[in-house]
């Protein structure tokens, strides 16, 4: 890929907008052997049907697929041709699906994740409709991070784990938010799924502090702001619940967040005066009270909530609310 293709915008493709009649032959050679070098074989009578969404950073391509019941190969010639070591970690979201790769066979259910390897011709069968997400990571990034990955490929993969929670969770929220601006950041977060990954699959002692050091903590922090984000309106929202919600200690969260030169409190009430800034500056709220403003962004209390915001803006609530209307009149 490109450079300006490594920024994480998603990239959608789909068999929605093809000929019936055309559909697969279309598919197969544009998405199949040109983009992705995969054969896609339907395996009953009814339209076949196809939908990608491709996101990719430098070291990671990040695929939501959904598809009709077919069989996706990866043959020999086409082993041969791009020359793709990639590892593939591959999470079923829906359906079941038979994959075969290195001699080895593996039924795998909703829910369930496995790792395939691009190095080696293989098929995966999908008896009835399915949804996966797919992780994509050079070899040569998990090789080292990971105790023996050969004898991982195509074998059962525990599930409802930490680190599984961890990684999909981070994906989720990577896929969510605004895309990384810098290749530094976008490397950063690569990195971070690859530390996930690893733990996911086995990390070794070495990549395991590593990760739990880096990925790790990054994953977390990450999912913990974002259920902040979810949570600003309720003005209770305290350390100790966050962190009943994610199965740490409350210390361990305060940790997470002095680790980027911040503490919880001042995170959460920067978040408050945003929304509340953001409101006060909307026109569609002009209806609305200053107080339920406040309310609104989870402040109980109208005077902290007046002190507070003077000091973040220099202004107070009643001139954020006066230029909006003048704004609004001009």
């Amino acid at each position: 890929m490109t450079a300006s293709q490594l920024d994480f915008n998603p990239i959608r493709f789909s068999t929605v907008d093809l000929p019936v009649h055309d559909r697969v032959t279309m598919w197969r050679e544009a998405f199949g052997r040109t983009m992705t070098k995969l054969d896609f074989e339907p395996s009953s009578d009814d339209p076949f049907g196809y939908e990608a969404v491709l996101r990719a950073l430098p070291g990671l391509a990040v695929g939501s697929m959904t598809m009709t019941v077919m069989r996706i190969a990866r043959g020999r010639e086409m082993v041969v041709t791009e020359g793709n070591d990639n590892l593939g970690l591959t999470l079923l979201m829906e359906g079941t699906a038979f994959a075969s790769r290195l001699g080895r066979d593996l039924w795998v259910t909703n829910g369930d994740v496995t790792l395939m390897t691009n190095a080696e011709p293989g098929t995966v069968g999908f008896p009835s409709d399915g949804r996966f997400l797919s992780l994509q990571m050079p070899g040569a990034a998990l090789v080292s991070l990971v105790t023996n990955i050969d004898d991982v490929v195509v074998r059962p993969i525990p599930r409802n784990t930490e680190a599984l929670r961890l990684l999909t969770g981070y994906v989720a929220l990577l896929e969510q938010s605004p895309a990384p601006q810098t290749t530094e950041l976008r490397r950063l977060a690569a990195t971070h799924v690859h530390d996930l990954a690893a733990l996911v699959l086995g990390a070794t002692r070495d990549a395991a502090e590593v990760a739990k050091g880096r990925g790790v903590r990054a994953a977390r922090l990450k999912m913990i702001k974002a259920d902040i984000m979810n949570h600003l309106d309720h003005p209770g929202f305290a350390v100790a619940t966050v962190a009943a919600r994610h199965g740490i200690t409350p210390s361990y969260v305060r940790l997470l967040f002095e680790g980027e030169g911040a503490t919880f409190s001042k995170f959460v009430l920067h978040q408050r005066l945003a929304r509340a800034h953001r409101l006060l500056s909307d026109p569609r709220f002009a209806h609305y009270s200053i107080s339920a403003i406040a309310t609104e962004a989870g402040f109980d209390d109208i005077s902290y909530f007046n002190r507070c915001f003077r000091r973040r803006y220099g202004v107070t609530p009643s001139d954020i609310r006066e230029q909006t209307r003048r704004q609004g009149m001009a």
